[in-house]
C-alpha cells in the first residue's frame, strides 16, 4: 500500500483532487462546494463544520483510486439524509448514477420501526440491495465508517461502544470478504481502540518497544530471501509487514497467550511474476529453513471466498523464532491489498464477466435468495454467517473444491452443488462412509451426495440444521412452489392453534384493514399467501399475530376512551352510568355483588357486555388494565341484592329476632342459609335487597345492638 497522506483542510483536498483527477477536477470541486453549502448550517459533535466528514470520506476513497462518480457521491453521501437537498436537485446537478450511490448509503429515516434492532437490520438489507447493484455503495459506506471511527472521541461512551461493536460484527468482515485488507485492518484497530482501550494502548507500547530489536532480525531475513530470489534467477520484491494490533489481540485471546509468546509480529512478503515462481520460491525456502508443521496454507490452489490468493508458510529461522512468509504474484498482491477497489484503481476492463463479478458473486447469490429469508433480522443473521464464519474446504467426487461456512453439513453441500441435487438428496457419504445428513463437515472431507428420482423432496426439519442461507432459501422455495395447497392448510392450522393459545379468535383479529397492513409489510398479496408462508416456514405466526393483537388492544383502548365523553347513558335495569355508550348489556359481578354506594369499576368482557365490580374486588388485579373502564351509580332508584353474613350465639328465637330487624328496616330477604359451626356458633348467610349502601350501614348498626350477635359483615359470594 502506498503511503497515505491524509488531508486536514479544504485547500489540501482541492489540491489532491487536482493532482489525481486533473481532467475531472471541476466536477469534483463542484461536488465538494455543493456539499459544503448544503451542510453549512450543521456542526459535528466535535464542533467542527460538518463538511469535515464528507471531505474525510472522499479523501479515503481518493487514496483507494476510486473513479470520479464515487468521489462525487462521497462528498454528497449525507445530503439527502441530513439536508433539504432533493433527489431531483441531485440528479440535475450530478446525474442519476451519483444520486443512486447516495441513495444507497442513505438510511431509512422515514419509516417507523418497532425497535432499534429492526431498524438497523432493515437499513442493512437496503444497503446490501444497493451494494448488489453497485459495489461502490459499500466502498463509500466503509470509508464513512473509517472516518467516523477516526473522529469518534466526542461521542458518548455508550455510543462509541455500539459503533465499534457493529463495525467488528458487520463492516470489518464485509471489508475482508471484499478483499479490502487495508480497510479491514484499520476498522479492526480503530474498533479495538474503543472496545478495549487499555489493551490497545498496551499493545502499541509493547510493539514499539520490540520494533528496534525485531527490525534488525527482519532485515537479515529479508536479505536472505533476496539471495534466494537471486539464486533462482527470479525477479521479485521482498518486504516486511507488521501485523495490525487487532490481529495480535485476537491471537492472544484465541490461543490464550501473553504478548511475549507471540512471535510472528511481522509477516514477510515475497512478490514474484508468475504462479510457477511462487512454488519454486516456496520449495527453496523450505530447504533453507524448516517449515513449522500445520502452518502451510495454499490459497493459490484454493483461493479464499474474496478471491485472495497467496502461499502462507511459517518457518523456524536461524534466530530461534518463527516467521510467517507470504508468497504471491504482483497480480495477487494487487487483489490482496485493494480487493474490489482494484477494479477502479488499476482501470480493469469491464467487458464480459470481470474479476469484480466473481468477487461479489456470493453477495448476489445472497440477494437472489433474500426473498425467502423472512424478516430483515433473519436476512442480517444469514449475511453474518456468510461474512465471518470460518470456512471449510470440501472436495466433490470430481476433485473440485467447494468452500462452505464452518458447521455446514452434507445438505448445505448438496444445495451448493445444485438445487435439484439438494431437493433429491436422500443420503450422503463422507470419505466413503454413509453418514447422517446432519454430520458437520471438516476441511479435506470428500463428499458424495446420493440422490433418488423417487424422493418427495427435502424435509422441513432440514431448516433446523442447514448453515447456509442459500440452502435455507432453496428448501423454502421448494415448499412454497411444490406444496402450496398443503402449505395453506398447514399454515391455517398453525395460526388457528396459536390464536387459541393466546386467547383470541379470528373474528376478533382478522379485520380487512388490519390484515392488509400485515400483508403489505410481509410482501404478501392474499390471506392464502399468508397461510402458505406460515406453512412452508417463510414467516412465523408471531410476525402476524403480534401486530394484529396490538391493533385489537388499541381498538379496545379507544373504546374505553370514548366512555369518558360528556354524554351520559343510564341503564335503567341496573342503575349504572357508562359515559358515551348506549344499549350496553350491564351485569353485576357475582364475585363481589356491588350495591349503590360501593366504589365500582367496569370490565369489558368478550361478548358479555360490561361486568361491574367493586373496586376492592380481588379479581380486579388479574384483569387486563386496558379493558377496565370508569362507571358510576345512577341517581335512579334501583334495588340490588347484597350478601350478608351474621355470626351469633345459638339459642331459640335467634332467627326471629334477626328477621324482625330486617322487617323494621323494611328490607326484603331474598334467601337464608343457616348452620351451626364447630365452635357452636350460628352462622347465617342472607341476601338482602337494598337501594343504596346506607341501607346496609343502618342494618349492620341495628344487628350489632343485639346481645346475641358477635359479627356482621358483607361477603362476596
Amino acid at each position: 500500500m502506498d503511503e497515505v497522506q491524509k488531508v486536514s483542510n479544504e485547500e489540501e483536498i482541492i489540491s489532491k483532487i487536482r493532482h489525481y483527477y486533473p481532467t475531472d477536477s471541476k466536477m469534483l470541486e463542484h461536488a465538494f462546494l455543493f456539499a459544503k453549502n448544503a451542510h453549512s448550517a450543521q456542526k459535528r459533535d466535535s464542533g467542527e463544520p460538518y463538511i469535515v466528514h464528507p471531505m474525510g470520506v472522499a479523501d479515503i476513497l481518493i487514496d483507494l483510486g476510486m473513479d470520479i462518480t464515487t468521489i462525487c457521491a462521497a462528498f454528497l453521501h449525507d445530503v439527502l439524509e441530513d439536508t433539504q437537498v432533493s433527489e431531483e436537485k441531485l440528479i440535475k446537478e450530478f446525474g442519476t448514477e451519483v444520486c443512486e450511490l447516495v441513495k444507497g448509503v442513505t438510511k431509512l429515516d422515514k419509516i417507523i420501526f418497532k425497535s432499534k434492532e429492526e431498524e438497523q437490520a432493515e437499513n442493512f438489507r437496503k444497503m446490501f440491495f444497493a451494494m448488489a447493484k453497485d459495489v461502490r455503495v459499500i466502498l463509500i459506506k466503509l470509508a464513512d465508517r473509517i472516518h467516523n471511527l477516526r473522529t469518534i472521541s466526542p461521542l458518548s461512551a455508550e455510543r462509541q461502544q455500539a459503533i465499534a461493536k457493529e463495525t467488528l460484527e458487520i463492516y470489518a468482515p464485509l471489508a475482508s470478504r471484499l478483499g479490502l485488507s487495508y480497510i479491514k485492518c484499520e476498522l479492526e484497530d480503530l474498533s479495538l481502540k474503543v472496545t478495549h482501550r487499555e489493551i490497545y494502548d498496551a499493545l502499541v507500547d509493547e510493539v514499539n518497544l520490540k520494533r528496534a530489536e525485531r527490525q534488525e532480525m527482519v532485515n537479515k531475513i529479508i536479505k536472505q530471501l533476496v539471495e534466494i530470489l537471486n539464486e533462482l534467477n527470479i525477479a521479485g520484491e521482498v518486504s516486511g509487514r507488521p501485523k495490525h494490533f487487532y490481529s495480535i489481540y485476537r491471537k492472544m485471546t484465541s490461543q490464550h497467550k501473553a504478548f511475549e509468546q507471540i512471535y510472528d509480529l511481522t509477516a514477510l512478503r515475497v512478490i514474484v511474476g508468475t504462479v510457477s515462481d511462487c512454488y519454486e520460491v516456496l520449495g527453496k525456502i523450505h530447504t533453507y529453513w524448516k517449515p513449522v508443521p500445520g502452518r502451510f496454507k495454499d490459497y493459490i490452489a484454493v483461493p479464499k471466498p474474496n478471491n485472495y490468493q497467496s502461499l502462507h508458510t511459517t518457518v523456524m529461522t536461524n534466530y530461534g523464532s518463527p516467521f510467517e512468509i507470504q508468497i504471491r504474484t504482483f497480480e495477487m498482491h494487487k487483489i490482496a491489498e485493494y480487493g474490489v477497489a482494484a477494479h477502479w484503481k488499476y482501470k480493469e476492463s469491464r467487458s464480459g464477466q470481470s474479476d469484480l463479478d466473481v468477487r461479489i458473486g456470493w453477495l448476489r447469490e445472497v440477494m437472489d435468495m433474500q426473498g425467502e429469508l423472512g424478516s430483515s433480522r433473519e436476512f442480517l443473521e444469514s449475511v453474518k454467517v456468510d461474512l465471518y464464519s470460518g470456512q471449510v474446504f470440501i472436495f466433490t467426487p470430481k476433485g473440485d473444491v467447494i468452500i462452505l461456512p464452518e458447521g455446514s453439513n452434507p445438505i448445505d453441500f448438496a444445495y451448493n452443488v445444485h438445487t435439484d441435487v439438494g431437493n433429491k438428496c436422500v443420503s450422503a457419504k463422507i470419505n466413503g462412509r454413509i453418514v447422517p445428513l446432519t454430520t458437520p463437515l471438516k476441511t479435506g472431507d470428500y463428499v458424495e451426495i446420493i440422490t433418488s428420482s423417487n424422493s418427495k423432496g427435502p424435509s422441513r426439519d432440514w431448516l433446523k440444521y442447514v448453515k447456509t442461507s442459500a440452502a435455507k432459501a432453496k428448501i423454502r422455495t421448494f415448499f412454497k412452489k411444490q406444496m402450496k395447497e398443503e402449505n395453506i392448510k398447514l399454515g391455517k392450522d398453525i395460526l388457528d392453534n396459536d390464536l387459541k393459545r393466546r386467547g383470541y379468535t379470528a373474528a376478533q383479529l382478522f379485520k380487512p384493514a388490519w390484515l392488509e397492513t400485515i400483508m403489505s409489510r410481509l410482501s404478501l398479496t392474499s390471506i392464502e399467501d399468508m397461510y402458505a408462508a406460515i406453512g412452508y416456514g417463510g414467516i412465523n405466526t408471531s410476525q402476524v399475530l403480534v401486530k394484529l393483537i396490538d391493533f385489537y388492544k388499541k381498538e379496545q383502548y379507544t373504546a374505553t376512551k370514548e366512555f369518558k365523553t360528556d354524554e351520559r347513558v343510564h341503564d335503567v335495569n341496573n342503575g349504572v352510568i357508562v359515559r358515551g355508550q348506549k344499549d350496553l348489556l350491564i351485569r353485576m359481578a357475582k364475585c363481589c355483588t356491588p350495591v349503590p354506594g360501593d366504589k365500582i369499576i367496569g370490565f369489558i368482557s368478550r361478548g358479555r357486555g360490561i361486568v361491574v365490580h367493586r373496586t376492592s374486588c380481588p379479581n380486579i388485579k388479574s384483569m387486563e388494565k386496558e379493558r377496565l373502564i370508569e362507571v358510576e351509580w345512577a341517581n335512579a332508584e334501583s334495588k340490588f341484592f347484597a350478601n350478608v353474613q351474621i355470626i351469633a350465639s345459638d339459642h331459640s328465637g335467634l332467627l326471629a329476632k334477626i328477621t324482625n330487624v330486617f322487617a323494621e328496616q323494611k328490607l326484603s330477604i331474598g334467601s337464608v342459609n343457616a348452620k351451626i359451626s364447630k365452635a357452636g356458633k350460628a352462622v347465617m348467610n342472607l341476601s338482602v335487597k337494598v337501594e343504596k349502601i346506607t341501607d346496609l350501614d343502618t342494618l349492620f348498626q341495628k344487628l350489632r345492638q343485639l346481645d346475641e350477635v358477635d359479627e356482621v359483615r358483607r361477603i362476596t359470594n
